[in-house]
């Protein structure tokens, strides 16, 4: 854990003699956020929240650092959760942690909601929060996170080339640990916002799934309404526990009698409100066949095409990644490849831009076998004696040998300066996987994100490229970069290795 030395957040300084602190950017009943640049990565913003309780016991320090520890990688595995990248305790005991800088609005800002834009937005939600209640696998063991604070407030709307608009949950794992910090001082208190808890919340039961599942109910409401489903006569525990307990929301219908809400819709919201969390939709997948089949017959979808004459058009829906998932029996391997363990970059043109993708053919039983591998990527570039870009991916499982996927390309090709300008572009690029095994299918598809200093990089060579003279050694090149393979390859290893000893850690403490 890093140990700041920071004492305040309102002074100037160096947080973890790493993030300069730059001006306070939003006040909230969990804490202060300030934005600050991250000097190690360059100057690349970032987001640090403080925490409003003071915690001075070792054991809730503990417990803060597994649940640091857990958001981080959980939202290693979700586009849709904010990406958690350190965390700390100042020498006052304020617990601090580091995000990704959002550039957008809050989800309360932009409401009441087209259906249209409601639906788009809720998918990704959804994806969010089934990433968190499926849980995430430490030394074996699979940690199911419960947000326990889903509102609007705790939804970010962010500009995405792709998207349009790309959802971000934040605050993941921390509405738990400031429960437990209040219930272990004071053996009582409650902790969470009124208007959106479930009544097995208010009660102080052990949470599951279906809390957050209420919790999205109400917020379905309000996206829609820009009102709550209940008016309780004040905005004190008391009243709130009668609504949440007691009284019956109301319909949609007579909150916004204008609004044409499709039946199926309509049932999913109030089924999600229900008293009983047996009586609520079990799961986060349930609600998402409902929404997918909304988005199909009311939301048009965004063209793609592959570079293959053999491949078909794909709709690739609201949200690239998971729409791939679900269309991957209508891609086909390129005639043009040969029949055999390889990996190359391909194009995909979606309605704006093209986005890199790599595909690879592997057996069966090997794309299996990765489909739960923790992926990691990185660039070397070398502009003498040609500019050529060395792009490794590797799939890492504790159980096999490292999988690297290693790519070289020639940037005095414009098509492949293109691809790169994609990748740096888009916060991460999708894993294509073909069976060796005839027919030949793609039956997993996995994505891998790109560092916010990897995609700088990948910039500015691009931009270098551009500028060089023209060359003929583009072999000469490949074999430096063919050197510096080896060694890359030693440092990747190594990350993932204090990753594993931070999960240990998560672990022993938790």
């Amino acid at each position: 854990m890093n140990q700041s030395a920071f004492a305040s957040p309102h002074s100037t300084g160096l947080i973890a003699n790493r993030y300069q602190l730059q001006k306070l950017i939003g006040i909230g009943g969990m804490g202060e956020v300030f934005l600050a640049i991250d000097i190690l990565l360059g100057g690349t913003p970032v987001a640090i929240k403080f925490l409003t309780q003071t915690v001075c016991d070792p054991k809730i320090q503990k417990d803060f650092a597994r649940e640091a520890l857990m958001s981080a990688a959980l939202s290693q595995k979700s586009l849709h959760i904010v990406r958690a990248y350190d965390y700390g305790v100042s020498d006052t005991g304020k617990p601090f942690y580091v995000m990704e800088y959002l550039n957008g609005k809050s989800l309360k800002d932009l409401l009441p909601l087209p259906l249209p834009k409601f639906v788009h937005l809720t998918r990704q939600i959804c994806l969010g929060l089934q990433c968190a209640h499926q849980g995430i696998q430490i030394d074996g063991k699979v940690y199911p996170l419960v947000h326990r604070d889903i509102k609007p407030a705790n939804i970010f709307v962010i500009p995405d080339p792709i998207l349009g608009q790309l959802v971000k949950i934040l605050d993941f794992g921390i509405a738990k640990f400031l429960n437990h910090t209040v219930t272990f001082s004071t053996n009582k208190g409650f902790n969470g916002t009124l208007p959106y808890c479930s009544p097995e919340q208010l009660e102080g039961e052990t949470l599951d799934s279906r809390s957050d599942i209420y919790s999205l109910g109400v917020m379905m409401f309000e996206m829609l309404t820009k009102a709550k489903p209940w008016q309780p006569e004040t905005d004190f525990f008391g009243a709130w526990y009668k609504a949440h307990n007691f009284e019956k929301p109301r319909a949609i219908a007579d909150v916004q009698p204008q609004l044409k809400l499709p039946t199926q819709l309509n049932k999913l919201i109030m089924a999600c409100l229900e008293k009983k969390a047996s009586d609520r939709p079990q799961n986060v997948g349930e609600i998402l066949q409902i929404i997918d089949s909304l988005e199909q017959s009311h939301c048009a979808s965004f063209p793609t095409n592959l570079h293959s004459s053999s491949t078909p058009k794909l709709p690739l829906g609201s949200e690239l990644i998971y729409s791939l998932q679900n269309q991957s029996s209508q891609l086909t391997w390129p005639p043009d490849k040969p029949i055999q363990e390889i990996v190359f970059p391909q194009q995909i043109n979606t309605h704006q831009k093209t986005l890199a993708t790599l595909w690879l053919m592997l057996p069966t039983k090997k794309i299996q076998q990765r489909a739960n591998s923790q992926i990691y990527n990185r660039f070397i570039f070398v502009t003498s004696p040609h500019p050529m870009l060395l792009w490794v991916t590797l799939l890492y499982n504790q159980e096999l040998a490292p999988k690297w996927l290693p790519c070289y390309l020639d940037m005095q090709n414009p098509h492949n300066r293109r691809l790169v300008l994609s990748l740096a572009d888009n916060e991460s690029y999708p894993l294509i996987c073909f069976t060796l095994e005839s027919p030949h299918i793609c039956i997993q598809v996995l994505s891998s994100d790109i560092e916010p200093s990897q995609r700088q990089k990948l910039k500015i060579w691009v931009e270098q490229s551009q500028k060089l003279l023209p060359t003929s050694q583009p072999h000469l090149s490949k074999n430096l970069l063919k050197q510096q393979y080896k060694q890359t390859q030693s440092q990747m290893l190594q990350h993932l290795s204090s990753t594993r000893q931070m999960e240990k850690l998560a672990k022993r403490i938790s």
